[in-house]
């Protein structure tokens, strides 16, 4: 199973959707603030988008077809936190429309000391 999420991840990050590339842009070699981001990442069974580890941060990038796998994504999320990590959630659009005010919360987010605070209610995104 880990050679098997090992090239997934690999596969997803040769295949990185606009929005997921766009953000990577912002995120890559330290881009911002000298935070150290990995894409396409295993935790776990899972494979993240985005994560600082230093910071015990994930960042996911939603498309429509999370829209019908809401009990799926809340279950995933559950898991992460469980194991600390701050776990923010941002549409697609949000990323190509407004990259800045979603670099905006992603900072704030890393600027907060852990332990992280309780997620936002269901339905709603970071």
């Amino acid at each position: 199973m880990k050679r098997q999420n090992v090239d997934r991840a690999r596969g997803l990050r040769q295949t990185m959707t606009d929005a997921e590339r766009k953000l990577w842009y912002h995120l890559r070699n330290r881009h911002l603030s000298g935070h150290k981001f990995r894409r396409q990442h295993e935790i776990d069974p899972y494979i993240v988008d985005f994560v600082c580890a230093d910071s015990m941060l994930i960042v996911e990038l939603d498309g429509g077809q999370h829209a019908d796998q809401v009990n799926y994504d809340e279950r995933r999320t559950r898991h992460l936190q469980a194991g600390g990590y701050l776990v923010l959630r941002f549409w697609n659009n949000d990323v190509l429309m407004n990259i800045e005010g979603v670099l905006t919360v992603i900072l704030a987010s890393l600027a907060s000391p852990t332990p992280h605070p309780s997620p936002l209610p269901a339905g709603e995104r970071g």
